[in-house]
C-alpha cells in the first residue's frame, strides 16, 4: 500500500527497485547476446519479415513504415561513419611502413546498430496495433522519396569513402594473424 492507503498505486522506492532490477537484467541478457552476430541479425531478419507481412496484410500503416525507413537509414550512416573525421591534411591510412596504422572506429558501433535496428522494428509493429498510425497516403510517393534519401545519401557516403580511403567493412582486408607472421 502507498502511503494514502490505496492498494494498486507502488511507492517511489518499490518502482525504482523495480526498474533497477529489470534494467540489469535485460543488460545481462543483451551481453550474452553480444558475441552471437549472426544469430542477433537473424533474428532481426525474422523480425522484420513479421512486421512486412503485418504491413503488406493490413495495407496501411505506410507512414509509420516511411519513418522506421528514415530512422533505420540513419542509423546506416552512423555504421558506416568513422567516429572521428578524418584530417584532409594527412591520409587516414599509412603508406609507409614506419607510420602509425588507426584502425576504423564506428561511430555507431554494430552491436548498438543491430540493438536500434531490432527496436525499431519491433516498436512499429505494436504501433500497427493503434489506429491512429494508420494514416490515409498515396504510398508510391513516400517508397520513391524514401528511395530518392537513400541514393543520395549513400552517394555522399560513398564520396566520404572514397576521398578519405577508408572501407567501414573487414572482408576483403588482409589478415595479420600469427601465421602470416611466422612465414615472414
Amino acid at each position: 500500500r502507498s502511503e494514502d492507503g490505496c492498494p494498486w498505486q507502488f511507492s517511489t522506492g518499490a518502482m525504482d527497485k523495480l526498474r533497477h532490477q529489470l534494467n540489469r537484467r535485460t543488460q545481462a541478457f543483451l551481453d550474452r547476446l553480444a558475441p552471437h552476430t549472426v544469430g542477433r541479425w537473424l533474428a532481426s531478419v525474422v523480425v522484420v519479415a513479421v512486421y512486412v507481412w503485418r504491413v503488406s496484410r493490413l495495407h496501411g500503416f505506410y507512414i509509420v513504415t516511411y519513418g522506421l525507413g528514415i530512422y533505420n537509414l540513419n542509423l546506416l550512416i552512423g555504421f558506416l561513419t568513422p567516429q572521428t573525421e578524418p584530417d584532409s591534411d594527412e591520409p587516414a591510412l599509412p603508406t609507409k611502413s614506419d607510420e602509425e596504422f588507426k584502425p576504423f572506429v564506428r561511430r555507431l558501433p554494430e552491436f548498438k546498430f543491430w540493438y536500434a535496428f531490432t527496436r525499431s522494428f519491433i516498436v512499429a509493429f505494436f504501433m500497427t496495433f493503434v489506429s491512429i498510425f494508420d494514416v490515409p497516403v498515396f504510398w508510391p510517393i513516400l517508397l520513391m522519396y524514401w528511395l530518392l534519401l537513400f541514393v543520395a545519401t549513400m552517394k555522399r557516403q560513398i564520396k566520404h569513402m572514397i576521398k578519405y580511403r577508408y572501407i567501414p567493412f573487414s572482408f576483403g582486408k588482409r589478415r595479420y594473424d600469427k601465421q602470416a607472421r611466422r612465414s615472414k
